[in-house]
């Protein structure tokens, strides 16, 4: 074995004591001797073996530290030196570290072994010093540490004898080398279609978002997407009403044919296209449509035989509208009362065939009718009818409009029944109170004060009242309606005998603040002293008619007065909010209404009302009044609005002034005679009407030029 001896990074001192160096554990150790210096070529052979040997190649990359593929060996990690070469260098990282650590732990060694050309770490020995390893010259080992690669050997073949030969070559190409990583290609998918993909359902949901004309516009795509677009999911419900003039018969009878099962909505309102179709395809269309709900044949040339099919087939029916159909006679109404118990809604208005004998059986054989409309319906007046329906006291609706045999007798027993007790002391029925929220009467000019009175007292949920051109009714029945129905929302009361007494009694009834609409046109009775009270009570307004009454200038001043009221009342929005009309005047042929009461409408329409906190941008108002009235003041009453509603509210109040400047001067205009004055006069019109006009701009249109003027002579 080579004899070691350790020696300190500083060298000991004459002074040290004796005691410190005893630490040493190898006492009888040889003193190393000092290497002379070398020169020429075997100082650049140590030279190289220091560069080839240093630790610093750890951190150069693997393209300096492995094969660059030009065909050239690289011999950075293989010693190329001889045996005798290794007392030229110091490397820490040599076989002989090994053997001092086999001296240390009683002669076997633990350390791994590595080639000369491994970088080693600093090795630490008794704590705190630090010490170098020499081989003495006369211990050398006999074995050398490394062996000089042979000249025939190629790189190729070495590299591949390193890699499979050696653990340790195999870790010394790891740590100088980096891990290559590969990536897989990815694989592309051809002619995605992203529609192909879709499940059927999310298709069906998305054709959901069309039109019906649409839809069937859609199927001339291609085979698969006809069968989507006539795929009964798609027509669950089928209202050809917006669309029954631009669609084929054929294409609607394929529709009902391939949506049959799944079809609850057939609404055939004004086809008749399918005229010619019913007779061959009828029985195959009622036989798949068996779940319908919802039926109407409005206005529908449809033949007897195929209307009776569908009655037949579908006992789920809620609502049928058979208006219209000159077809329809008792024999429809008897199958409806067979095979339709659930029933809600009936309308058989201007059906000439059908009478009172059909109505019965339909009306005792739906026990939940809520709706009965039946206008122009003769023989309304039959007691069996209207004690069924008085009995059954389901209906919420009754439109019998046209009615000439409904009289008051037939309201009396509708409302009281047959032979009722009545209350001695307010001389009321002992009745319960009906279920009507709308009734309407229109033209049955039979009814008068007798049979409405009956109508107080026993309606207390109606919403609805339709009394026009029943010209025998006057105040004492209407009176005793307003006090007695506190939910009336609209009251048409057309060509009643009125007078302002029933209108100050409305003003005061329970109902004023939630009446809607009120009609009391040609009520010629009627005048400033009833309707005032209206205007100023009655703040939930939507829409008033009172052409052909005595009214004047005042109740449009009190209803622009009330809208301005309504206007600060309402929370402020966004002031870039534009208006929108919040009640709807009607004031056709009112001989005391002038134009300054249109002005004074036309001006609240235009005016600002707030600001914004911390904006200086206007607030428009929330609701305006859109007033019908003369046809000469019509125009401009036009324009003002629509400017008003696009929120040009200074171009609006422009028009305004304008055109009040064209009125006064036409009255003055019409005042005197002739002279220097009433040429004057004619003179300011002619400028006011110019100037009117082209405000308006009805000389020139919109958005044309003005007319090109002279100012005239300036000497005349």
């Amino acid at each position: 074995m080579a004899q070691v001896t350790f020696s300190h990074a500083q060298r000991e001192s004459p002074e040290t004591p004796a005691a410190a160096r005893s630490l040493s554990p190898f006492p009888d150790a040889i003193p190393i001797e000092q290497t002379p210096k070398l020169k020429g070529r075997q100082r650049l052979i140590q030279s190289l073996q220091r560069i080839s040997s240093s630790p610093s190649l750890a951190k150069m990359s693997s393209r300096n530290a492995s094969y660059n593929g030009t065909g050239g060996a690289s011999m950075s990690c293989v010693s190329l030196t001889s045996p005798a070469s290794n007392s030229y260098g110091h490397s820490y990282g040599s076989s002989y570290s090994s053997q001092i650590s086999a001296l240390s732990s009683n002669g076997f060694s633990t350390a791994p072994t590595s080639v000369a050309s491994t970088p080693g770490a600093d090795m630490r020995f008794f704590g705190e010093f630090k010490q170098r390893i020499r081989v003495l010259d006369g211990h050398r080992p006999k074995t050398p540490s490394s062996v000089p690669v042979p000249s025939g050997i190629q790189f190729a073949s070495m590299k591949k004898a390193l890699y499979s030969t050696s653990d340790i070559t195999e870790a010394s190409e790891d740590y100088f080398s980096l891990p290559q990583v590969t990536e897989k290609p990815v694989e592309k998918r051809e002619n995605f279609s992203l529609w192909k993909e879709l499940p059927d359902e999310l298709r069906m949901q998305v054709l959901h978002y069309l039109k019906p004309k649409e839809i069937v516009r859609c199927s001339a795509v291609s085979k698969r997407w006809h069968a989507m677009c006539f795929d009964g999911q798609l027509w669950a419900g089928l209202n050809a009403s917006e669309f029954y003039t631009s669609i084929p018969g054929e294409s609607l009878v394929k529709i009902m044919k391939s949506a049959g099962p799944f079809m609850k909505e057939l609404n055939l309102r004004g086809c008749h296209q399918l005229h010619s179709h019913w007779p061959t395809n009828s029985q195959k269309i009622s036989d798949l449509c068996r779940n319908l709900e919802y039926f109407s044949i409005h206005g529908c040339k449809i033949d007897r035989t195929s209307l009776h099919y569908f009655l037949l087939r579908n006992p789920n029916l809620k609502h049928v509208n058979l208006s219209g159909c000159g077809v329809i006679n008792n024999s429809a109404m008897k199958i409806i009362a067979q095979g339709c118990p659930s029933l809600q809604y009936l309308n058989v208005s201007y059906c000439e065939k059908v009478d009172h004998e059909g109505l019965v059986k339909a009306v005792n054989a739906c026990p939940k009718l809520q709706d009965l409309r039946a206008s122009e319906i003769s023989g309304f007046n039959n007691e069996e009818l209207l004690q069924a329906l008085f009995e059954q006291n389901s209906l919420e609706r009754l439109l019998i409009d046209r009615c000439t045999e409904f009289d008051d007798n037939a309201l009396t027993m509708l409302m009281q029944g047959k032979d009722p007790d009545i209350d001695i002391l307010t001389g009321v029925a002992n009745v319960p109170p009906r279920k009507f929220r709308h009734l309407d009467f229109h033209r049955c000019r039979q009814l008068t004060n007798k049979g409405v009175k009956t109508l107080a007292h026993n309606v207390p949920h109606l919403n609805g009242l339709r009394l026009s051109q029943c010209s025998s009714l006057n105040d004492d029945s209407i009176t005793d309606i307003f006090a007695t129905c506190p939910h009336l929302t609209h009251l048409d009361l057309e060509e009643v005998d009125m007078t302002n007494s029933s209108m100050v009694a409305l003003a005061k009834a329970p109902c004023a603040t939630r009446v809607e609409h009120l009609n009391v046109s040609y009520c010629e009775n009627l005048g400033d002293a009833g309707l005032i009270p209206v205007a100023k009570a009655c703040t939930g307004l939507r829409s008033l008619e009172l052409d052909n009454t005595r009214v004047s200038d005042l109740v449009l001043v009190e209803i622009a007065a009330s809208m301005r009221a309504r206007n600060r009342a309402a929370t402020v929005g966004n002031p870039n909010d534009r208006p929108k009309v919040g009640m709807e005047v009607v004031a056709y042929d009112c001989a005391n209404i002038t134009w300054t009461g249109i002005r004074e409408i036309l001006s609240r329409n235009a005016e600002f009302y707030r600001r914004s906190a911390g904006s200086a941008a206007p607030v428009y108002p929330k609701e305006i009044v859109g007033l019908k009235c003369f046809y000469g003041y019509q125009p401009t009453v036009m324009e003002h609005t629509t400017r008003v509603l696009k929120g040009e509210l200074a171009r609006a109040t422009l028009l305004e002034r304008k055109w009040a400047d064209y009125m006064v001067a036409s009255e003055e205009a019409g005042v005197g005679g002739g002279g220097v004055g009433s040429r004057r006069r004619r003179r300011r019109l002619r400028d006011a009407e110019r100037a009117h006009e082209d405000e308006e701009g009805v000389g020139g249109g919109v958005g044309r030029r003005r007319r090109a003027r002279s100012g005239g002579c300036m000497v005349m």
